[in-house]
């Protein structure tokens, strides 16, 4: 890259990832958090204590944010149900965005996204972590580039945690109370929340990339709401190809959470090819291997990230400077079906019935 500095904003901290996106920011030697902003002030304490950020880059108001600051690139992270509301509320001021998972709560907040950002001049993506888990990056290049396993032609998910409130930025372990359940917009259905929401668009997301962008032709969903809540905790969606079946199952209740002691079942994915199977975990440093030549589960090692694909941020400006195209489920192609999987799946949960892909 050039010496070039980008200037980033931090707008918006519904979700706690802001935290886990304005450090990889600030450990980029050519970002400059410019600003932060949101609407509780409260919130932006540790961001502003971690990153020794001045008192005039932080603000309660965007509009005044983003002309003090002119940023490149900001990044957004509102409640899922908000997701289109801010992207407007940005876009028009040129820069390119980031918003975190999921890509909205509806294909129509989606869509409008893309349109608002488009109308903007800025670039859009949509940052999913598990795009930056080396497993599950490395099963994309041995089960597509390298066509080891043949056609990719099944792809089974399970994601999850011990809970969205039990960790915070750097997956600081917490232990929340019920009072702040009932506080959380993860726990809100108007705000977009519930594991359904959260989670399920990992699933559909990443496994619209294992299948090179082809969609379902129908999806099959059922969730579990907790009695004394309003949003699910768990969720099972069947999504039906014309090659085949794949299933995505969200949990929020996971024994524990994947980065501390993978939980059973394993989060991850396991891809099924027509010459084999990899089964790649979260945060696995092997995968598990089954080929025609050699059908024994075997292990392959898991390479390092390497530069300029080891976070968002990098990669993100990387694209932005050299034209380099963006990882699969960063676009808003990729995203953008993720999404209509998640909506059907919606659809199909509330009317026990397999429904047809929407959009």
């Amino acid at each position: 890259m050039s010496q070039r500095r980008w200037k980033i904003a931090g707008i918006n901290f519904d979700h706690f990832h802001m935290g886990d996106l304005l450090r990889f920011t600030h450990d980029h030697p050519q970002a400059e958090l410019v600003g932060i902003c949101d609407t509780q002030p409260e919130r932006m304490v540790g961001a502003k204590r971690n990153f020794a950020i001045p008192d005039d880059r932080v603000f309660t108001d965007e509009q005044a944010c983003l002309a003090a600051t002119q940023p490149d690139v900001v990044i957004l992270c509102p409640s899922a149900a908000t997701h289109a509301e801010w992207v407007e509320r940005v876009a028009p001021s040129g820069a390119h965005l980031i918003v975190e998972k999921p890509m909205a709560a509806t294909l129509a907040e989606a869509d409008r996204m893309i349109a608002a950002a488009k109308a903007g001049g800025g670039t859009l993506a949509v940052n999913w972590p598990s795009v930056w888990s080396a497993s599950h990056v490395h099963a994309f290049e041995l089960a597509v580039n390298q066509r080891l396993i043949g056609d990719v032609i099944e792809v089974h998910t399970y994601g999850g945690n011990r809970g969205p409130l039990y960790h915070g930025a750097d997956k600081i372990e917490l232990e929340p109370t019920p009072e702040q359940k009932a506080q959380s917009w993860f726990y809100k259905k108007a705000e977009g929340g519930g594991s359904l929401l959260d989670y399920l668009g990992y699933g559909t997301t990443m496994a619209t990339w294992y299948l090179e962008g082809r969609a379902p032709r129908e999806v099959m969903a059922m969730t579990w709401t907790t009695p004394g809540l309003e949003v699910d905790e768990h969720c099972l969606a069947v999504l039906k190809y014309d090659f085949g079946m794949s299933s995505c199952e969200t949990r929020w209740g996971t024994f524990t959470d994947p980065w501390t002691l993978q939980p059973q079942p394993r989060c991850g994915y396991i891809l099924k090819g027509t010459d084999g199977t990899i089964a790649s975990w979260d945060y696995a440093e092997t995968l598990q291997v089954q080929t025609r030549q050699r059908p024994e589960i075997h292990e392959v090692p898991v390479p390092a990230l390497a530069a300029p694909n080891r976070n968002p941020i990098e990669h993100f400006l990387h694209h932005l400077e050299t034209g380099a195209p963006l990882i699969g489920p960063l676009t808003t192609e990729i995203s953008r079906l993720g999404q209509r999987i998640v909506d059907t799946a919606v659809l199909s949960a509330a009317s026990g019935r397999v429904e047809r892909l929407v959009g």
